[in-house]
């Protein structure tokens, strides 16, 4: 047996690079909080890993243990980053959620995971505490991301500010990289979205890789709209930005008007890019100048680098994966349109069916190469079936996605796996939407794929067969219940109703045919 070679991160956690930052940037600002309503504020490395330290005591204090989960269910502010870090450095598993989850998804979140507790902000709380009594505790912000709440708080809540504790009185633990770090529910294949389990080495190899990728700099700054709860702007961006010792500008969510003054203001140097924020901000005014040195997007070099003035970074990356598995280049040029090349961190295989490898030119499935609880992800939670059959028998990761090999070594994009869908950069299963609105009366069956869509890159369809073809109020009660159930990206934005749905072997639902379909009705 091939001995297993050294952790970049032995005897390190979140707890080594908080507390190393504090020491080595301590005046330096880390966080910059810009809402949109209410006071802005910042937070130096050094006020930060306080703020960190004393939510960590706080949740010791109320009986929290290492390994031990807790629901972190916000849109972004500060305390959703004080909470993820915090729980992460008293040994707990912070389970960061979208804010837009339905009371369902959430009760599945937080049963699956056997969280403990929770925090979130005023109106989001009735959601959690309905979806969760069996949490120990319930802690709310002061504000909505800035803005003053008058929602009507659960009785049992209790004041985010009071976990607070004496750092002095954390109890002792080794630094073990492999300990559980955090989850994140991603959207699969499957009717339920999987629990990726991160180590902290995971966390630590996000930020330092990140880092590298971006060739983020101390003077760095680094603005952050993209949701707190997902990987893209927890280590692309927030601990890349930690590794490096930069700056995080941080607002509520995107907003096309907000982003151009936040981001002459502050300086902002870096900033992560989907198709959808490109769109709405080529509709605003564009400064004559400003210091943006490189944005990230899924593509390198698109078109619109030249109305920006700004170069793109393109990668690909999961949730599994940790960090970007391919990547452009911060010094040289990279293939327009392209993924960019393999990152150096990982091995990247690009096999056809016979898992051998394809030639320029050839399109083939991803396979990702690299060290579990490291450079990928550790597990999914509570369900070693779906761990195993994420990765072949001889340990390659398998992504689920299809790529062209380009004749000069580059990467492109060319499908996903063929049940997923990219709705204004969120990632939804179809199966997902499909459990849903078969559990409404007078559906016989049920398939959902993509329609392209000018903002959101495509949304989700539904074609059903119903029971009584007659039953002209089915689409209306399966989105009733869609809206009901699903957070608000994941609902249809149309049901209709066939007599039959095309069909492939073994009787499989033919999605390419209902795609097509589609695509020539927008003609």
């Amino acid at each position: 047996m091939t001995p297993r070679p050294i952790s970049p991160f032995v005897a390190q956690d979140i707890r080594t690079l908080i507390d190393g930052q504090a020491h080595r940037r301590g005046s330096h600002p880390f966080l910059i909080w810009e809402p949109f309503e209410g006071e802005g504020r910042s937070w130096s490395y050094a006020d930060f890993a306080v703020a960190v330290r004393r939510f960590a005591a706080g949740v010791q204090a109320r009986g929290g243990r290492p390994g031990e989960r807790v629901i972190v269910h916000f849109d972004n502010c500060p305390e959703s980053l004080i909470a993820w870090l915090g729980c992460a450095y008293a040994g707990l598993v912070p389970v960061t959620t979208n804010a837009k989850s339905s009371v369902d998804e959430l009760s599945y979140f937080a049963n699956h995971s056997r969280a403990i507790g929770g925090v979130t902000q005023p109106r989001l709380a009735a959601d959690l505490d309905r979806a969760a009594p069996q949490l120990g505790w319930l802690a709310v912000s002061a504000d909505d991301n800035g803005a003053a709440s008058d929602a009507v708080l659960p009785a049992r809540a209790e004041s985010f500010a009071a976990i607070d504790a004496d750092p002095a009185g954390l109890a002792e633990r080794p630094h073990d990289p492999m300990a559980p770090f955090g989850i994140q529910y991603t959207s699969g294949t499957t009717a339920r979205p999987k629990a990726v389990l991160w180590t902290h080495a995971n966390a630590l190899w996000g930020a330092r890789v990140c880092a590298m990728h971006e060739d983020l700099r101390p003077d760095d700054v680094h603005l952050v709209y993209l949701p707190l709860f997902h990987t893209n702007a927890q280590v692309y961006s927030v601990m890349a930005a930690y590794w490096a010792g930069a700056s995080v500008v941080l607002h509520p969510r995107f907003s096309a008007s907000r982003f151009w003054p936040t981001s002459l203001k502050w300086g902002c140097t870096w900033t992560s890019m989907v198709p959808f924020c490109l769109q709405a901000l080529a509709t605003q005014p564009i400064p004559e100048t400003h210091s943006y040195r490189f944005w990230g997007n899924g593509v390198c070099a698109p078109r619109t680098d030249a109305l920006f003035r700004v170069k793109t970074i393109g990668w690909w990356g999961m949730t599994e994966t940790i960090a970007h598995g391919t990547v452009g280049s911060a010094l040289h040029d990279d293939a327009p349109m392209s993924m960019g090349r393999p990152s150096p961190a990982y091995g990247i295989h690009v096999l056809d069916a016979q898992m051998k490898p394809v030639g320029p030119g050839e399109t083939g499935d991803l396979y990702v190469e690299g060290v579990r609880g490291v450079s990928l992800f550790a597990e999914y939670a509570e369900d070693p079936e779906a761990t195993t059959k994420a990765f072949t028998a001889d340990g390659l990761f398998i992504t689920g996605d299809r790529v062209r090999l380009g004749e000069d070594g580059s990467l492109y994009f060319a499908d996903r796996s063929k049940d997923m869908l990219k709705v204004g950069g969120e990632n939804v299963a179809a199966s997902e939407i499909e459990r849903v609105v078969a559990q409404t009366s007078g559906v016989r069956e049920v398939a959902v794929v993509g329609r392209r869509h000018p903002m959101l890159d495509e949304v989700p369809v539904a074609f059903v067969i119903p029971l009584d073809p007659t039953d002209l109020g089915l689409p209306e009660r399966a989105m009733a219940l869609c809206r009901e159930t699903l957070a608000s990206f994941k609902q249809p934005h149309e049901i209709r109703l066939v007599s039959e749905l095309p069909r492939a072997t073994l009787e499989k639902i033919a999605k390419a045919e209902l795609r097509a379909i589609l695509a020539a009705e927008a003609v």
